[in-house]
């Protein structure tokens, strides 16, 4: 299926979690946010948040600096 990932279409699996995308993008074990079509999703709801086509997903990790 095709999707939008932080901007840029994806090819994932029909079978994509948040979970499965967020580790495709990024290995950051904390400070990543996720939204789902403009709706931000629970890190406890990621494994169980179904991608489907056309679905647009933005990742946001936190950046340390000064």
């Amino acid at each position: 299926m095709r999707v939008t990932v932080n901007g840029e279409a994806r090819e994932l699996p029909d079978d994509a979690t948040v979970a499965s995308v967020v580790a495709q993008i990024t290995s950051a074990a904390r400070g990543v946010a996720v939204a789902l079509n403009d709706e931000v999703v629970s890190r406890a709801d990621w494994a169980r948040t179904a991608v489907r086509e056309a679905d647009r997903v933005e990742i946001l990790t936190a950046v340390q600096g000064g």
